[in-house]
C-alpha cells in the first residue's frame, strides 16, 4: 500500500468513526451504566448477606445440631442430611442424562436437524415450568401411581426432572464453546470420535459444565415448593431412601409458616447460605484444578 493510499484510508477511518477530543460521550455513558449496574448487584449481594448474618448469627447454638428433633430445640441436623442426600441423588439421576443428551446433540446428531430442534424446544419449554406444576407431576406420577408415597427418593426424582434442562442447555453451550479445530486435530491424529469426546472435547468444556452443575446445585438446596408434594415435611432423620424429609429450605418454611420459631428459622438461613457458599466454593476448586491439569 502507497503513502497515499494510506493516507486515504485513515482519512475514510476518520470519517467513518468521528473522533471527540480523545473523549467519546457514548464509551462513557455505558460504561458508567456498567459500573452502576455492578456496583447494585454487589451491594444488593452484601445486603443481603449481611442481614440474613445479623437475623441469624445471634440464634446459632448447639441445640439447633442435635441429631433428634423435637419442638423444644428444632434441629435442622436431619434437614442437613436431607438435602446433601437429595444434592447427591438428583444429580446422580440428572448429570449423566444431562450430559449426554448433549454430547448427542453437539457431537453427533446433524446439524440442522429437525430432531435436534426438536430436543432444543422442549428443554427450553422445561426449563420454564414453574416448580410447583413439577410438584404436582411428581405427586402424581412418583407419589401417588409408582407408590413411593411422601420420600425423598421421590423427591429426589422430581428435582433431577427439575434441573435436567439445566444441566443439559449448560453442557451444550460449553461443548460448543470448544473450538472445531481441536477435534479436527484430534482426528487428524487417528483419534476416534469417542476419543476425542473423552480426552479432547470434554476436558476443555469443564469449567462451563460445572457452572450448570453448580445453578443446579442452587436450585435443588432452594427448592421447596415440589419438595412439600414430594418428599412431605418430617423432621425426623430418614431411615431410608423411602422415608419422608424436609430439605433446609422445606425446614425453614415449615418454620415460618408455624409462626413460633421465627428466630431459628433465620438461624436455618444463615447454615443454608453457608451450605451454598461452600458448595461453590469447592466446585469451583475442582474446576480450577481440572482446567490446570488439562492445560
Amino acid at each position: 500500500m502507497t503513502q497515499t493510499q494510506r493516507c486515504n484510508a485513515n482519512t475514510a477511518q476518520d470519517q467513518a468513526f468521528p473522533s471527540h477530543g480523545g473523549f467519546d460521550p457514548v464509551s462513557a455513558g455505558l460504561k458508567a451504566l456498567v459500573w452502576t449496574a455492578a456496583l447494585i448487584v454487589t451491594g444488593v449481594f452484601v445486603w443481603l448477606v449481611g442481614y440474613v448474618v445479623i437475623r441469624g448469627l445471634p440464634w446459632l447454638s448447639p441445640r439447633l445440631f442435635e441429631w433428634e428433633y423435637s419442638t423444644a430445640n428444632v434441629s435442622m441436623l436431619p434437614a442437613i442430611a436431607i438435602t446433601v442426600i437429595m444434592i447427591v441423588l438428583a444429580l446422580l439421576f440428572a448429570a449423566p442424562v444431562g450430559m449426554g443428551a448433549a454430547i448427542y446433540l453437539v457431537e453427533y446428531a446433524r446439524r440442522g436437524n429437525r430432531f435436534v430442534s426438536l430436543v432444543r424446544l422442549t428443554t427450553e419449554s422445561l426449563a420454564g415450568i414453574p416448580s410447583i406444576v413439577y410438584g404436582l407431576f411428581g405427586f402424581l406420577l412418583f407419589v401417588v401411581a409408582c407408590g413411593m408415597g411422601f420420600s425423598i427418593l421421590g423427591g429426589a426424582l422430581t428435582l433431577a426432572i427439575m434441573v435436567l434442562p439445566l444441566i443439559m442447555r449448560t453442557t451444550e453451550e460449553a461443548l460448543k464453546s470448544v473450538p472445531d479445530n481441536w477435534r479436527e486435530g484430534s482426528f487428524a491424529l487417528g483419534a476416534g470420535r469417542l476419543r476425542t469426546i473423552f480426552q479432547v472435547v470434554l476436558p476443555a468444556a469443564v469449567p462451563g459444565i460445572l457452572s450448570g452443575v453448580i445453578l443446579s446445585i442452587g436450585r435443588i438446596v432452594g427448592e421447596s415448593a415440589a419438595l412439600l408434594y414430594t418428599s412431605g415435611t418430617v423432621a425426623a432423620m430418614p431411615e431410608s431412601l423411602f422415608s419422608s424429609g424436609r430439605t433446609l429450605s422445606v425446614h425453614m418454611y415449615a418454620l415460618l409458616s408455624e409462626g413460633l420459631y421465627v428466630n431459628e428459622a433465620h438461624a436455618t438461613a444463615l447454615v443454608l447460605l453457608i451450605v451454598v457458599l461452600f458448595i461453590n466454593f469447592i466446585s469451583s476448586a475442582v474446576a480450577a484444578l481440572l482446567v490446570r491439569e488439562h492445560s
